[in-house]
């Protein structure tokens, strides 16, 4: 059954956030992402509303998650939350980074879990968390 969530991986200065779409066929669709200051993620909801309808927010459960699921339950009372334990999210999120941004050059010689991307990579773990919820319902 077609599926989409917003996953937000809080932080104590940004937040990964992602909007990741499960297709009949199980498949999970990366469809937006991005990484944002702690204090601008009620936007940013709004935004990601516009790239794909959902019903569905989850925030990982570690830094900064408290205030966040306070803020967006005042802020979309008829919303659905979800906090999950997000552990091992970053480890996982370095995987996706680096299905989603080949390795070139000298980096590809070496196996991609003793690597970590030269960019900040939190929307993949935002990724991740929706993954868990996903492939588990």
């Amino acid at each position: 059954m077609e599926k989409t969530v917003l996953a937000i991986d809080p932080g104590t200065h940004k937040c990964g956030i992602a909007l990741v779409k499960r297709t009949d066929e199980g498949v999970l669709d990366l469809v937006w992402r991005d990484i944002i200051p702690v204090d601008a993620v009620l936007p940013k909801i709004h935004e990601a509303y516009v790239h794909g309808e959902f019903h569905l927010i989850i925030v990982g459960s570690s830094t900064g998650s408290k205030p966040l699921v306070e803020a967006i339950r005042s802020h979309l009372p008829g919303m659905g939350l979800l906090v999950i334990d997000e552990r091992e999210t970053t480890i996982q999120a370095r995987e996706r980074y680096w299905e989603h941004h080949p390795r070139k050059g000298w980096r590809r010689f070496l196996p991609s879990s003793l690597q970590v991307p030269p960019e900040p990579y939190d929307d993949f773990a935002a990724f991740v968390i929706a993954e868990r919820v996903l492939t588990e319902s």
